[in-house]
């Protein structure tokens, strides 16, 4: 696939440095009604989008890409028992910040974003579901062609990938208007956005690859499945 620039640094991360702000968080939510916390999704500060209650006792962040099989393993098989056991009942939230790994995952992140926070988790979740499909679409674009998408400015190039991959009609099957989806993948803004998030992902938490998840603000080493991600947070929650 094209390659991406995303200006990223590795600085020496420091413990008590965070992440800068960059996004106006949404209002501190209500408890629901239902007790179901999984229904609550807002925008962080750090531009990602966080399930649950905002004063969990455990704060889980995955740092993920739509490109990534094994972060589509852990949709597949982490994401479900997550929200079910421990996201609902509101003692962990989770937050997914997009760390992007090409213009093909870029693209991908502008569609997922696109409907905010009431869309954000489904359309994600569709992305991972089909990501073999997508992918192999782009894959099967000759080398030239995607050289030359390389040359166009961002306000046209993440939309002709969107066409390629068939990401419109895929977002407007799942409620999102073509039109919503054209302003969203040709807004420069976005995009410098998610380049920004991958600079402060290095070089904040020096981000080896994805998944990598944060539980409190902190990398936790060596986790990159359900497996061995759940005794992290029961840990945490002792």
């Amino acid at each position: 696939g094209a390659a991406l620039a995303v200006g990223a640094c590795n600085k020496e991360r420091r413990p008590e440095q965070g992440a800068a702000a960059m996004c106006e968080a949404s209002p501190a939510p209500k408890a629901p009604e239902n007790g179901d916390w999984s229904t609550v999704v807002t925008q962080t500060e750090q531009c990602g989008y966080r399930m649950g209650n905002p004063e969990a006792k455990v704060k889980l962040v995955e740092f993920a890409s739509y490109t990534c099989p094994h972060c589509r393993e852990f949709e597949e098989q982490g994401m479900q028992p997550l929200i079910d056991k421990y996201v609902k009942n509101g003692q962990v939230s989770v937050e997914f910040r997009n760390f992007i790994r090409d213009p093909f995952d870029l693209t991908a992140a502008l569609i997922a974003r696109c409907g905010g926070a009431e869309r954000f988790y489904p359309l994600s979740r569709a992305l991972f579901t089909d990501q073999a499909n997508w992918v192999g679409k782009l894959n099967a674009v000759p080398q030239e062609q995607l050289a030359n998408l390389q040359s166009l400015p961002p306000n046209q190039q993440f939309l002709e990938i969107a066409k390629l991959a068939g990401f419109q009609q895929f977002a407007a099957q799942r409620g999102l208007p073509s039109a919503q989806s054209t302003q969203c993948l040709t807004n420069e803004a976005e995009v410098n956005r998610l380049v920004q998030m991958n600079s402060d992902a290095v070089s904040n938490y020096q981000i080896p690859g994805t998944p990598t998840f944060l539980i409190d603000d902190k990398v936790v080493e060596q986790t990159a499945n359900w497996a061995t991600l759940e005794p992290k947070i029961a840990e945490a929650l002792n």
